[in-house]
This record gives structure tokens, sequence and C-alpha cells, in this order.
């Protein structure tokens, strides 16, 4: 078996995995900030980076303590590098290229949006084929058409805010706080039908692009203006709003493609509802559809070593002079 080290470290979350032939997770540990960014309403880049200082070492030793492995075991460090907040991209990129130069190993830089796509393949879907996949998170959302060959290009992408930076903002707005997505997923799961109809962004639109900003004022002007409408009801009627508009692009982009299969991915997707509502449709169109555990939507390393097992196969990998960067870069080709 060929054993892949995996760090990802591109926002808050610090993240250890060991994943054999690229789909055997032997180990995945998460060390998770929110605690730290709650008081600010949001991640503090400052502040993520310096605690990717402390939890790494700790993280990586208990990564190998729950896969029994020691890093002699280990054929190549794969590391997240971009895009994400360069200081906590420095702190993982640092520990991979350490290991790598100490212990002799292969480093492959990895793509943080082309490994959330690949999480869709610890979920059962064969590496290489042909989908379009919809990556939702706090910081990206992008759909994009996958090839034979693993390769992604982008066929549509937020305008301006995220879906998972929608719901945090909501969040905040509506006083429930940060993060707001699990907390929103846990009132609309409560909450009966609310009477309230938010526009649906774009969603007649001829492309496969998304904003949500329009939908955040939206619900900021009917709280001012509907007194009787509850938190709970308006942050509802929300989810409703992103649910129908991530679902319908998708599903367009799909039949446009004459594709028959689809993945969702990042930390939007462990969203119960969008999930439900998904294989709901997929079901009755036979679409193949696909989306981690919750526990592999969020950031974790655990899809950054599988996709760094598929690079390493093929040889693709990087120097030690390897450096990180912000943004998306052209990996993402618009088709």
């Amino acid at each position: 078996m060929i054993n892949i080290l995996g760090i990802e470290s591109s926002c808050d979350d610090s993240s250890v995995a060991i994943v054999g032939d690229g789909v055997n997770i032997l180990g995945n540990v998460v060390a998770n900030q929110e605690a730290y960014h709650k008081k600010y309403g949001g991640i503090v880049p400052e502040i993520a980076a310096r605690k990717h200082m402390e939890h790494m070492l700790p993280v990586l030793d208990h990564c190998f303590n729950e896969s029994g492995l020691t890093i002699d075991d280990i054929d190549a460090i794969a590391v997240t590098h971009r895009p994400g907040l360069v200081g906590s991209l420095i702190v993982g990129l640092t520990v991979a290229k350490t290991l790598a130069y100490i212990h002799q190993k292969p480093l492959i830089g990895i793509h943080h949006i082309e490994a959330h796509a690949y999480a869709a393949c610890l979920a059962g879907l064969k590496y290489g084929t042909p989908h379009v996949a919809l990556v939702a998170s706090g910081g990206h959302t992008s759909l994009l058409r996958m090839s034979e060959e693993g390769r992604m290009a982008l066929i549509g992408q937020t305008l301006d805010d995220a879906a998972g930076e929608a719901f945090d903002k909501v969040s905040k707005l509506l006083g429930f706080g940060y993060p707001g997505g699990p907390v929103i997923d846990r009132m609309a799961a409560e909450c009966n039908h609310t009477g309230i109809e938010f526009p649906r962004p774009m969603l007649s639109s001829p492309d496969f692009n998304f904003s949500f900003s329009g939908l955040k004022t939206a619900v900021m002007y009917h709280r001012k203006k509907h007194s009787e409408s509850s938190s709970e009801q308006i942050a509802t009627a929300f989810q409703e709003a992103v649910v129908d508009v991530l679902v319908s692009k998708s599903l367009q982009a799909t039949q446009k493609l004459g594709l028959n299969t689809l993945s969702v991915v990042g930390g939007v997707a462990a969203n119960s509802a969008l999930r439900r509502k998904f294989k709901e449709i997929c079901d009755k169109r036979g679409l193949s559809l696909f989306i981690p555990p919750s526990r592999l939507c969020t950031d974790n390393a655990a899809m950054v070593a599988g996709l760094g097992y598929q690079k390493y196969i093929r040889n693709l990998l990087d120097p030690l002079t390897l450096g990180v960067c912000s943004h998306s870069g052209m990996i993402l080709q618009k088709m």
C-alpha cells in the first residue's frame, strides 16, 4: 500500500491525515479553532496562523498514533499550498517541507479546491469519472467540470459572497453568532414552513455563476420591515433560497454538459437540507450523486492525502522551493 501523509492548514483548521492508496483513511485528525474566533464573529487571520503553530505538531503526533504508522511508512507528503490565508498556509507548508527534507520524502503541493473535489472519491466516486462538482464553503462557491484525467475546469463561481460566507453573515445579522451554517441548519430542521419568500439570485441567468450578497440584503430589509417574523423563520427562508439556487444551478450544469454524475463537496455540503434536496432530485432524475460524510466536507487532510496519492503515482511532485499563494491561480481554467 502507498501511504501519503496529508497536511491541511488553508484556513483555521489544523489537520493531518494518512491515506493509503488514495482511499483508505488510516488516520485523520482535525484541530478546530472555532472557540478562538467566535467572539470576533469570523476568522482572524493572525490568530489562525498562531494557532496552527500551536496545534500542528500535536495533531501530527496524534495522527501517527491513530494510524499506528511511523514516518518510515510514509511514501510522500502532500500539503495544501493554495488558495487560503497566507499565514496559515505557510505553517502547514513549513511543516511539510521540514518532514520532506529531513526524511527524504517527495513533496506534493495540493490545490485546496481540487482537494475538496477529491473528497467525493473518498465517498465512492471513481477518480477520473467525468462529472460536475459543486464546491461550496465559507470561502468558495464554484461549479467545476471534472475530466477523465482528473483535471478541473471552472464553469461557474460566486460573483460576491460565497454560500458559507452568506450563512455566517446572515447568522450574525440575526444575532445567532459564528459560525452560522450549523446553527441555521439546526433551526431550519425544527421550523415549519415560514411563508417568507426570498429571491433566488441569478437562477434564471444563462450562465452558472452565483450571487448571494443581494440575498443577504433582502434578509436585512425583511427583518426591518416585518417585525412579526421571527429570526428562526427568516433564517429558515434564507436557507431554502440558498439551497434552491445551489441545487438548481448544479443540475442545470450537469444537464447542459450531458453528464450523469454530480458531486457536492465543501463545508456547506454538510447542510442537511442541501443533502436531502440533492438526493431527492438526483434520485428522480436517475443521476449518480456523491456527497462525502460531513467530517470530509469541512476542511480536512484526508482529501489532501487522497489527491496526493493520485499525483504521486503520476510523478507530479514539487520541489522544496514550493511557495504558498492566497488565490486559486490558473489551475481553474474557465470553459
